[in-house]
C-alpha cells in the first residue's frame, strides 16, 4: 500500500489577514465563549473544496482584500474563489472558480480584490495539516489559537499538505452556482429574538426594513458595523441590565444577529461573542450568512424579512443552488415579532426565534432572579442528556437557554414539541442544588491598564461620555454611594456567582453578587470601547465580567485580575483543570482580594509560565432554597439598599435626558 503524497506549501507573500479556516469551524463551545470561526463566506469556501474533490469543510485559506503568493514542492491543484482578484501562475493569468494545476516550484499569485466583495479563498486539493484545537483547524486570531500558530500567515511559513494531484477528482463550478457579489446587498433575515413592541417600536422595525444601511470601515470577522438611523426605542432603559434601552440581561447570540450595542447596529460574525446584553431585533438566516464575509466598507444593505419556513427551504436547496436565488421570495416575515410561542405557567416561558437555526428559551420577566437561571439550568441538563440528533449547541444566559440545531435534521417545529415535553417534566427551581466552588482571585483595583483603556476611548471614540474620565466614580454616582471607597468595599465584600461563561469570549464569566446589597448597577458604554485589556474586570448592568482576552467591550472598569483562559492548553497551568482551557464553571462563586499592579503582573507571569497565579479554589455547593431563605431573612435591609440605588439611578437617567444623552448619535466610526 502506497503512502499518500505529501506536499510542502511555502508562503512567499502572505496577503492580507490570511488564515487557515475549516468549515463549519469550532462547534460545541459557544457556551464557554469560543466562537466557531471558520470561513466568513462559507459558500465560496465550500464550493472551492467541492471543485477539488475535497470534503466541503476541508481546511483552506481565507484572505481579505489581497490574496497570498504560494509555492508548492510538488504539482498541486488549487481553486481560488470568493471576491474577484487577479490570479496568475508564474505571471500567466489563470481563472478563478476553476481548479488549476500549480507545477512544482511555480508561484501561485493571488492579487488585490478589484470589484465587489472583500474576501478571497484558496483551497488546495488534499488535507492542509495544522493541529486541531478543540476539534477544528480554524484560526481564531483574537484568541491566538487554531490554524497555523494561532495567527495570520507570514512570509516564509511552510504548511504540509497530504494527498492531492488527483485530476480525476476535479470538477467545474457552473456560473449559476457561484455567489453573486455586489456593492448593494439584499440580505434575508427572520424576526427576533428581541424586536417590537417590547424593545423596538413598530416604527423602528419599519425603519430597519426601509433603510439602506452603509457598511462601516471599522468591520472585521467579529462583526460588520453599520451606519444607519438611531432607533426611537420602546422603553426608557434596561432596568437592572443597564441605563440604555438597548441593554438586556445577557443571553446567547447567533452568528448573523443584528446587535444594537447602544444605538450602533453590528452584524455579528463567526468570530463574534457568544453571550452579551444587547437587543438583536433580526437575525440573518443561515443560508445567507456567507454574505457577511463579502461586505466591504461603503457597501449598502437592505434587510429583507422572510418567513422562517422559507429560510429553512432556502438552506435545504443545497450548497450549489443557494447563490443564484433571490432573497425577495417571501411576502414578508412571520408577523410574530420573533416570538414563536409563549407558555403561561408559574414561571412563564417565551420561545424566541434567533434566525432559522436557533430557539432562545426565556424564563420569567426581564429581571435578575436566580430562580430563572435555575430553571434554564434544569432545561440545559435535560436537553443535553437527551442529545437529539441535529442538536449543535446549548448556551445558557442569565434567564435563558439558546438551543442551536441543524434544522434540516431537527426542524424547529420538532424541537418546539420536544421543548414543550421537557418543560412539563422539569423540577421546581427551588430544588436546585449544584456544585459551586469558591474561587478566590487577585484584583488590582483601578489598574493602570484600565485607566489607559479609558484614555484611548476618550481620545478615539467619545470624550464626553458620562462615565468618563473615571468609571469608578460613575459607578459610585449611579448607586448612590457616598465615596469611591464604598465602591471598593462593596466589590471586595461580594461573592459573585457565575451565571454564564463567554460573556466577552474565552471563559469570561458574567456573574452577579449573591447578596443583593452588593449588586452595583451601572450601564454599558455607548458606543463600546475598541480596546479592553485582557482580564480587565468590569460591571455592566448588575453583572460583573472578567474579559477573557483583549478586544472591544462596554462594562465599567473596576480593575484587572489574572488569566481565566489557559493559553498553554492542553498543558496544565496553575489552577486550570487539565481537560479544559477555561478556569471557571457555571455557579462558581468568585471573591476578590486586593493586590498592587506590580504584584498582579508577577501573578500573571506565573500563570503564563504554568505556575500558580494566586487563584485559590475550594469545592462546595449552592442551594437555591437556602439562598431564598437568606433573602427573606434580610429583606428589609435589601429593600432599603435598592431604594437608595433606585433614587440614584433615576437621578442619573434624568441628568442624561437633560443633557440630550438619549438623543445623541455618538461617534459610531470608532465603535466596537
Amino acid at each position: 500500500m502506497t503512502s499518500p503524497m505529501q506536499t510542502k506549501m511555502t508562503v512567499v507573500r502572505p496577503g492580507m489577514l490570511t488564515t487557515v479556516q475549516d468549515w463549519p469551524g469550532r462547534i460545541g463551545y459557544w457556551k464557554v465563549g469560543v466562537p466557531p470561526s471558520g470561513p466568513m463566506d462559507d459558500l465560496s469556501f465550500r464550493l472551492g473544496n467541492v471543485a477539488l474533490g475535497n470534503p466541503e469543510g476541508a481546511p483552506g485559506l481565507e484572505s481579505a482584500m489581497a490574496g497570498p503568493a504560494l509555492t508548492f514542492d510538488t504539482d498541486t491543484y488549487v481553486c481560488v474563489t470568493g471576491a474577484d482578484a487577479p490570479v496568475a501562475i508564474d505571471g500567466v493569468d489563470v481563472p478563478q472558480w476553476r481548479p488549476v494545476l500549480v507545477p512544482a516550484g511555480a508561484t501561485l499569485d493571488v492579487g488585490m480584490t478589484n470589484g465587489a466583495g472583500l474576501r478571497v479563498y484558496v483551497t488546495i486539493q488534499g488535507v492542509v495539516r495544522v493541529e486541531d484545537y478543540l476539534g477544528s483547524a480554524s484560526t481564531f486570531t483574537l484568541g491566538k489559537f487554531g490554524g497555523h500558530r494561532g495567527g495570520t500567515l507570514t512570509a516564509g511559513d511552510v504548511l504540509e499538505i497530504d494527498g492531492g494531484n488527483t485530476p480525476e477528482k476535479i470538477r467545474s463550478i457552473p456560473m449559476e452556482h457561484r455567489p453573486v457579489l455586489t456593492p448593494a446587498w439584499n440580505i434575508a433575515v427572520t424576526e427576533g429574538p428581541h424586536g417590537a413592541p417590547e424593545f423596538f417600536t413598530r416604527a423602528d422595525m419599519d425603519t430597519l426594513y426601509a433603510t439602506e444601511y452603509e457598511v462601516h470601515f471599522n468591520s472585521d470577522r467579529t462583526g460588520v458595523r453599520l451606519i444607519g438611523p438611531k432607533p426611537e426605542w420602546a422603553r426608557e432603559d434596561g432596568g437592572e441590565a443597564g441605563l440604555h434601552p438597548s441593554n438586556i440581561h445577557d443571553n446567547a447570540y447567533s452568528v448573523g444577529a443584528l446587535d444594537f450595542t447602544g444605538d450602533t447596529p453590528i452584524l455579528l460574525g463567526p468570530d463574534g461573542p457568544s453571550l452579551g446584553g444587547f437587543v438583536c431585533p433580526v437575525t440573518v438566516v443561515a443560508a445567507e450568512r456567507w454574505k457577511l464575509g463579502q461586505l466591504k466598507a461603503g457597501d449598502s444593505i437592505l434587510f429583507v424579512a422572510v418567513k422562517a419556513a422559507h429560510a429553512a427551504a432556502l438552506g435545504a436547496l443545497g450548497l450549489e443552488r443557494r447563490a443564484s436565488l433571490p432573497v425577495v421570495f417571501s411576502s414578508g416575515g412571520d408577523g410574530d415579532d420573533g416570538v414563536i410561542a409563549r407558555r403561561d405557567a408559574e414561571i412563564p416561558v417565551t420561545y424566541r426565534r434567533s434566525g432559522d437555526d436557533n430557539v432562545l428559551v426565556e424564563y420569567g420577566d426581564m429581571k435578575l432572579d436566580l430562580s430563572l437561571r435555575a430553571r434554564a439550568h434544569a432545561l440545559h441538563q435535560r436537553v443535553e442528556a437527551m442529545a437529539p440528533k441535529g442538536l449543535l449547541d446549548l448556551t445558557p444566559g442569565i434567564r435563558s437557554l439558546q438551543v442551536k440545531v441543524d434544522p434540516d435534521v431537527l426542524p424547529i417545529a420538532t424541537l418546539m414539541g420536544m421543548l414543550a415535553e421537557v418543560e412539563d417534566d422539569l423540577p421546581a427551581a427551588s430544588e436546585l442544588v449544584v456544585p459551586s466552588r469558591t474561587v478566590r482571585m487577585p484584583l488590582s483595583w483601578d489598574d493602570p491598564s484600565t485607566r489607559e483603556a479609558i484614555k484611548r476611548y476618550m481620545h478615539g471614540v467619545r470624550a464626553d461620555a458620562p462615565w468618563c474620565p473615571w468609571n469608578i466614580e460613575f459607578i459610585r454616582r449611579m448607586n448612590g454611594l457616598d465615596t469611591v471607597a464604598d465602591v471598593f468595599d462593596t466589590v471586595f465584600a461580594a461573592d459573585y456567582m457565575v451565571l454564564g461563561l463567554g460573556d466577552v469570549y474565552l471563559g469570561a464569566p458574567v456573574a452577579t453578587p449573591l447578596d443583593p446589597r452588593h449588586r452595583l448597577v451601572t450601564t454599558k458604554y455607548n458606543p463600546a470601547r475598541t480596546w479592553t485589556p485582557e482580564n480587565a474586570v468590569g460591571i455592566g448592568g448588575a453583572y460583573l465580567c472578567i474579559y477573557g482576552m483583549e478586544g472591544p467591550g462596554g462594562y465599567q472598569f473596576v480593575g484587572r485580575t489574572t488569566q481565566v483562559w489557559n493559553h498553554r492548553y492542553p498543558e496544565r497551568s496553575g489552577a486550570f483543570e487539565p481537560e479544559s482551557p477555561w478556569l471557571l464553571r457555571f455557579f462558581d462563586r468568585i471573591s476578590w482580594y486586593p493586590v498592587e499592579p506590580e504584584e498582579l503582573m508577577d501573578l500573571r507571569a506565573d500563570t503564563a509560565a504554568g505556575r500558580g497565579g494566586g487563584v485559590e479554589i475550594t469545592d462546595g455547593e449552592f442551594s437555591l432554597a437556602e439562598h431564598e431563605l437568606f433573602l427573606a431573612e434580610n429583606s428589609d435591609s435589601i429593600e432599603k439598599f435598592r431604594a437608595t440605588q433606585g433614587v440614584a439611578f433615576d437621578a442619573e437617567r434624568t441628568a442624561w435626558s437633560a443633557a440630550g444623552e438619549f438623543t445623541k448619535k455618538g461617534k459610531t466610526d470608532a465603535a466596537a
